[in-house]
C-alpha cells in the first residue's frame, strides 16, 4: 500500500463532519520501523473524548509542509525520547539529522492547507490500529469498535 492510501485529508467522527483535517493511519504492526515507534509513543497520551488521545508537542510532533501539488506531512519525535527504539532503526533512521528523528513521511496530491488559527498549526490526526487496512471506512469501523485509537498531533 502506499503512503498516499494512507493519509487523507477528511472530517472525523468524534470531531463532527465540519472539521476537516490530516488524517494519518499508523500500523502497529508495520514492518517499517518509524512507524512502531510512533504507534508506541502514542502510549504517552492523555486522553480525552472516549478512545481519543492528546499528546504533547515535545513527545511527537508534526510538520506539515507543500512540495509543488503535494502536501507533505512528516511525524517526528526528539532524538532524546526515543533513545531505546531509536537503537532498532539506528539504520534507516539515521539521515535524521539534529533533535528531532524523523519516523514517517506521506505525501498527498491536494489543494487544502491546514489551518492556522492565532499563530497555531492545525494538528494532525492519526488512528492507529493493527495490521493493514483496506478503507478508510474500515479505519473508523475500527475505531468505533474499539480496536484503534486516534491521537491528536501538535503540528511545528
Amino acid at each position: 500500500m502506499d503512503d498516499s492510501s494512507r493519509m487523507w485529508i477528511t472530517a472525523v467522527p468524534p470531531f463532527g463532519p465540519d472539521e476537516v483535517g490530516v488524517l494519518l493511519s499508523v500500523d502497529a504492526d508495520s514492518a517499517d520501523p518509524g512507524e512502531r515507534i510512533a504507534c508506541r509513543l502514542l502510549d504517552r497520551g492523555h486522553e480525552g473524548e472516549e478512545g481519543v488521545f492528546y499528546l504533547l508537542p515535545f513527545d511527537l510532533a508534526a510538520r506539515c509542509t507543500r512540495a509543488g501539488d503535494r502536501l507533505v506531512v512528516e511525524l517526528v519525535a526528539p532524538r532524546t525520547g526515543i533513545g531505546e527504539e531509536l537503537a532498532e532503526a539506528e539504520e534507516q533512521l539515521a539521515d535524521s539529522a539534529g533533535e528531532w528523528v524523523t519516523l514517517l513521511r506521506r505525501e498527498l496530491v491536494t489543494d487544502f492547507e491546514p489551518a492556522e488559527q492565532d499563530g497555531e498549526k492545525q494538528a494532525v490526526l492519526l488512528i492507529d490500529h493493527s495490521g493493514p487496512v483496506a478503507s478508510l471506512d474500515e479505519l473508523f469501523g475500527r475505531f468505533e469498535a474499539g480496536e484503534a485509537g486516534i491521537a491528536v498531533i501538535n503540528a511545528q
